[in-house]
């Protein structure tokens, strides 16, 4: 399946909901749109506007197959958020694709650490993050869905 990269525009922000609260409901999890999820409806404003990023992946016939975004925490840290592949795309090493290329796009944005919560239950992401240099620590607040966080310096 060859899929392409590209930045997120408004009118993506449907496809993208859907996508997110799709593979939240494989885990037995609620997306939450007025909570956690509330992102998703400014994009342009909590990512773009801020410093931060949002991308898309994209399959042969224009439907959004994955996402993720990288939040400005500060000048130096970025949270990445909503790193979320379709069913259909998972095992083909698009999750590996979406976080090298988040982690490049983070430091060409000045960024010098990332960061980010998420659920134990979402144990391939997790192997994922680990696989790439992400270590646990402690964060100061958690996302009501998350129970862990996980923290890159970049190099």
């Amino acid at each position: 399946m060859a899929l392409s990269l590209r930045s997120a525009v408004p009118a993506d922000r449907h496809a993208i909901e859907a996508l997110v609260f799709s593979v939240l409901a494989d885990y037995g999890l609620h997306g939450d749109p007025e909570g956690t999820d509330r992102d998703l409806a400014d994009l342009d404003g909590v990512y773009l506007k801020s410093g931060g990023a949002f991308d898309v992946l994209i399959d042969e016939a224009g439907e959004v197959v994955g996402s993720v975004g990288l939040a400005r925490v500060s000048s130096a840290t970025c949270e990445l958020r909503k790193m979320y592949l379709a069913r259909s795309a998972r095992g083909q090493g698009h999750g590996r694709r979406l976080l090298l290329h988040a982690l490049e796009r983070a430091k060409q944005l000045g960024f010098r650490r990332i960061e980010l919560e998420t659920a134990s239950m979402l144990c391939e992401a997790i192997a994922l993050y680990v696989a790439h240099g992400f270590k646990p620590f402690t964060s100061a607040h958690l996302s009501p869905r998350c129970d862990c966080a996980y923290s890159l310096e970049l190099s």
